[in-house]
This record gives C-alpha cells, sequence and structure tokens, in this order.
C-alpha cells in the first residue's frame, strides 16, 4: 500500500483522516500545520506517495507547504483539503502541483475514494 502523510491542524481531523487511511492499509505519518509537514517531506526525501493537506494552516499554508515540495521533489503528488472557498480558488490556479480539492467536511468513504483515485493517478 501507500505512505501518505496527512497535515491538518485540526487535531481530530488529522487523526480521523489518519485512521480511515490507515484502515485501508496505508501507512500514514502526520505533521500539525505546513512547517512540520514540509520538514517531514525533505527528512524523508519525498518517500510519500501522497501529501494530503489542509489548505488554511498558521505559520505555511498548504498549499505554501506544496509549492516548496513539489520544487524540490518534481513527482511528489499533493491533494488538498478545505472548508473555505475561496481557498479552493487559490488551489485551482496551481494545476498540475496539487492532483485534487476535497471540499471539508467530507464524508470518509469520500476521502478513501479520492485518496485511492490520487495514488492512481
Amino acid at each position: 500500500m501507500a505512505r501518505i502523510l496527512v497535515v491538518e491542524d485540526d487535531d481530530a481531523v488529522r487523526a480521523l483522516a489518519a485512521r480511515a487511511l490507515e484502515r485501508l492499509g496505508h501507512a500514514v505519518d502526520m505533521a500539525c500545520d505546513g512547517v512540520s509537514g514540509l520538514t517531514r517531506i525533505v527528512d524523508n526525501a519525498a518517500a510519500y506517495d501522497l501529501v494530503l493537506s489542509d489548505i488554511r494552516m498558521p505559520e505555511m499554508d498548504g498549499i505554501q507547504m506544496a509549492i516548496e515540495a513539489v520544487a524540490s521533489f518534481p513527482s511528489l503528488k499533493v491533494m488538498l483539503f478545505t472548508g473555505y472557498a475561496d481557498q479552493r480558488e487559490r488551489a485551482d490556479e496551481l494545476n498540475g502541483v496539487i492532483v485534487d480539492v476535497l471540499q471539508k467536511p467530507f464524508a470518509l468513504a469520500e476521502l478513501r475514494d479520492r485518496v485511492e483515485r490520487a495514488l492512481a493517478a
């Protein structure tokens, strides 16, 4: 199965997403913000098959994290999620960097389906 990094500042959402993906057999690491997420990506030499990140977070948002990560690791797949429509529009400008944007709140079945599609792409 895949190695996935979940980057989310909300502890409950981060844990819920990680558990749902672990139940599918994926190896999941977690980070609480974009700075921590980028550090994990760099420290692991982008060994992740997919990075799943919230857009709106303190210090470094998910979009900036994705831009910096993909600049160093161009083949890295990043999927974002957000509860804010204006943030989704920002992600639309990053074609080629972001593989998908999932609207929060999301159903676990939808999360699992979208992650599987992103991994297969």
